[in-house]
């Protein structure tokens, strides 16, 4: 693969620029020196994606449905509005809004028939199972019909949401087969960047600091296995922990805010808690 950049390199120059290469040997070894500072700038973290393929087959395992959560009180039919400078009252009676259902029932299988993975055509008998058993635990703490109903009407989300919860801790989904896609294959590092002065002696990691209150002013070098060239430290711990991670661990890199959108298989070590909100430098390793 070096060997075709170089000879495309080569295409593309012209007489000035190739000027520049004392021998025929300095344009791999300028591709050879890139292609290392790519690869250590770029981290493996594939985005696998499982897909079914051929037939796929999904529904509900029946289950017993848990209603004692389910005790709404009667809504009332009446709104008492009251005059703050007179004091006086009235009462204003409300309408009956959203639609009436013939049966109760309905208005629970109604609810549920909203969600994606409910199909009416599917699951209908289920669903009446299940808004039957809703229905005469209401009935259950409710005298009236009337009340019943109103319960249904405004409560019907709130009922049905419930229900769902509960049928997604027994759904069941069977495919032919699956099929495994790997959608990004590497993600690219961010530039790490501090401030130093160009008079400052780059140190080595192993090298504990005179004065460790100035720690973080001090800038290392000697990484094996980070994927940057350069650190700091904001407390001599960090440097410690950085000595331990390259002697034991396999790679590692020192992480920076939005450098990887996954964690997976990424232990990171840092004195914060959050790896995504923290703009200040860590040491990750793996």
């Amino acid at each position: 693969m070096q060997a075709k950049v170089v000879e495309e390199v080569r295409r593309r120059i012209g007489p000035k620029q190739a000027e520049m290469f004392s021998t025929t040997d300095a344009i791999a070894e300028v591709v050879a020196k890139t292609t290392e500072q790519i690869v250590l700038g770029t981290i493996d973290i594939p985005r696998i994606i499982v897909v079914p393929n051929g037939e796929v087959r999904s529904g509900y395992k029946q289950f017993k449905l848990n209603v004692t959560s389910i005790r709404y009180p009667v809504p009332s039919d009446e709104l008492w509005a009251q005059n703050l400078r007179s004091g006086q009252r009235e009462v204003i009676n409300l309408g009956r809004g959203g639609i009436e259902e013939q049966r109760l029932e309905d208005y629970v299988v109604g609810g549920l028939v909203d969600f994606d993975d409910v199909s009416y055509d599917d699951h209908a008998d289920m669903l009446y199972d299940l808004a039957t058993l809703t229905v005469n635990h209401l009935r259950g703490y409710l005298v009236d019909e009337m009340d019943v109903r109103k319960v249904l009407r405004v409560y019907q989300k709130q009922i049905a949401e419930l229900i769902h919860s509960q049928m997604q801790q027994n759904y069941w989904e069977e495919a032919t087969g699956y099929e495994i896609v790997v959608s990004k294959g590497f993600t690219e590092l961010k530039d790490s960047a501090f401030t130093a002065s160009a008079t400052d002696t780059v140190l080595d990691y192993r090298q504990p600091p005179a004065d460790k209150g100035k720690i973080g002013q001090l800038v290392y070098a000697g990484f094996t296995k980070c994927l940057y060239r350069l650190q700091k430290f904001q407390s001599d711990t960090e440097r410690k922990m950085a000595v331990i991670l390259e002697r034991d661990s396999c790679g590692g890199s020192g992480r920076r805010k939005g450098s990887f959108k996954s964690s997976t298989g990424f232990h990171t070590i840092s004195r914060n808690t959050s790896l995504t909100s923290s703009p200040k430098p860590m040491i990750a390793f793996t």
